[in-house]
């Protein structure tokens, strides 16, 4: 009797250690495109469309549409100028500062005129930034220490900043406004040492 359940015992552990080694080796997964088991399956595969996906849900066929006609982002408003002569003149004569001249607002302006246009306008504003004197850009760019660029007023940088000017790209989009404020603040009041 006693041998009877020794044995008995024995094959049930062969069988639960053959069933550990079945699931064990079962749960071994060679895909490494899989994350494994999936409990949830609508959250590991979205049941959206991805944005360059054909939509059939759109008269057009495409997921991303084209933002409603006459609305704007949040916090970003027209800009009123376009890139010509006139608009340059008049932005000049129109546009006015409304930020205050404080070490904080220079300190900023500075940052940000390295990060965007030392490049180009070199550290001290007088053209000769490492993009041109490098050799890679082959026109310079302009001299913000010039006798002309010192007589033009703050505007007329935020100006030429916001849509740009000859073969400058405008930045408009990359410069929040009262960083192209703060840079022309800083180009007339550091760079020119104009009061």
């Amino acid at each position: 009797m006693e041998l009877l359940r020794n044995n008995t015992m024995c094959q049930v552990k062969s069988i639960v250690f053959v069933a550990a080694v079945i699931l064990g080796l079962s749960s071994c997964d060679y895909n490494r495109k899989t994350t494994g088991w999936e409990y949830f399956r609508d959250m590991a595969h979205s049941p959206a469309y991805e944005s360059y996906t054909p939509n059939p849900n759109f008269p057009d066929g495409k997921t991303m549409q084209a933002p409603v006609e006459g609305t704007i982002p949040r916090e970003l408003m027209p800009y009123p100028y376009q890139k010509n002569d006139q608009d340059r003149i008049l932005a000049a004569t129109t546009l006015v500062n409304h930020l205050e001249t404080t070490q904080e607002n220079l300190f900023r302006g500075k940052e940000k005129y390295g990060i965007y246009c030392s490049v180009c306008h070199g550290e001290q504003g007088d053209g000769k930034g490492n993009l041109f004197t490098s050799g890679k850009f082959p026109f310079p760019p302009g001299n913000l220490l010039s006798a002309k660029m010192r007589v033009n007023p703050e505007s007329d940088i935020y100006h030429v900043i916001t849509v740009g000017f000859g073969i400058m790209a405008a930045h408009g989009s990359m410069i929040p406004p009262d960083d192209r404020w703060r840079i022309s603040m800083y180009i007339k009041r550091e760079l020119q040492k104009q009061p």
